[in-house]
């Protein structure tokens, strides 16, 4: 998006912000925001009444009841929306038909439909709809992106996240409804193959849930079990699980070329060519939602280009679909040919 497209920004004065959510990712968002002398938080909506006050002493914000009331303030120009996300679309389509600049934690949707419409609409009404993607980033994949021409085609990848949590907490997060499939609700474990290796062509999925019986759609643990076949011939495993029945946590990264095989274990790279092992220096996680809430605001102010498009996001979302659906049917589903810059 150009400068002289961006529509109702004062140059002259901060922008003026609000902010739905009150939990990690609304924290840090919050905190940049108020670091920012070209930003001011103005409004916060929360879940729960005396979080979101504390909330919003913290940061000296004005606390509202409801993301409604908030997308009606006329003097607000920019709104990041740090919800659950079952409910981010319908906030986020409330905020640009109110004609306020909208930042997304991802998943912009839990359905990629959903998340096409707001693209569409952003852009119709010469707005931004950014989905943020800190993931891309950060430390793991700027290494990925500087050694990657180092080891030829690659061919096979693996990604598993596991997250031991004992006892599983009754939050969003552990809810079918509200957090939606595995794979969408963490979306950057596909998004981060699609933004180095392109279209996929078919994805299979396996999935298994261990319900909490007396606590309708909460759950006590989750496993996802993906393949994705990629259009450049990539085969790319992606594990990820969480919950009670998980004893170790691990965060393994793998690509495997002709020329070699990078491996990360947690904060630790390695570039492996035949007995040559070479480490590989990974930046650190910290520090990215402020990166890019810094990147929106310059964006806004400067017209500079985002690192990201909501598009990637979009079919990043679609893939994460299809492997829900792949899950759902038991058979391999093929992801159709339109590319992923098209809606």
């Amino acid at each position: 998006m150009e400068a002289e497209n961006i529509s109702n920004i004062d140059l002259n004065a901060p922008l003026k912000v609000g902010l739905v959510g009150t939990g990690f990712a609304a924290k840090k968002r919050a905190e940049a925001l108020v670091a920012d002398e070209r930003s001011q938080l103005v409004f916060v909506v929360g879940h729960t009444q005396d979080k979101a006050q504390t909330f919003c002493e913290t940061y000296g914000a004005t606390l509202l009841d409801s993301w409604q009331n908030l997308v009606k303030k006329p003097d607000l120009d920019l709104i990041f929306i740090a919800s659950t996300n079952r409910d981010r679309a319908t906030i986020a389509r409330g905020a640009l038909e109110a004609g306020k600049h909208v930042v997304a934690e991802y998943p912009p949707a839990l359905k990629p439909s959903d998340a096409a419409s707001l693209i569409n609409l952003a852009k119709t009404q010469s707005l931004l709809f950014h989905v943020e993607h800190i993931e891309l980033l950060g430390g793991l994949h700027q290494a990925i992106r500087q050694n990657l021409a180092k080891i030829g085609t690659v061919f096979y990848a693996r990604y598993i996240t596991i997250s031991p949590k004992r006892p599983a907490p009754r939050r969003w997060n552990y809810h079918h409804q509200l957090y939606g499939f595995p794979l969408s609700a963490a979306l950057s474990r596909i998004h981060r193959f699609t933004d180095l290796f392109g279209s996929v062509n078919q994805v299979s999925c396996q999935s298994k849930f261990w319900d909490i019986p007396e606590a309708n759609f909460y759950y006590s643990a989750c496993l996802c079990a993906a393949q994705l076949r990629f259009d450049c011939g990539l085969i790319a495993d992606i594990t990820y699980g969480k919950g009670e029945h998980f004893w170790q946590a691990q965060r393994t990264f793998e690509l495997h070329g002709e020329q070699g095989s990078l491996i990360f274990i947690g904060e630790k790279g390695t570039l492996v060519q035949g007995e040559t092992l070479i480490p590989i220096e990974v930046g650190s996680r910290r520090g990215l939602f402020a990166h890019d809430t810094t990147l929106v605001l310059d964006h806004l102010l400067t017209g500079k280009a985002l690192y990201v498009e909501p598009q990637a996001s979009y079919y990043a979302l679609k893939v994460a679909d299809g492997a829900r659906h792949s899950a759902e049917i038991g058979r391999t589903v093929v992801i159709n040919g339109e590319d992923k810059n098209l809606l």
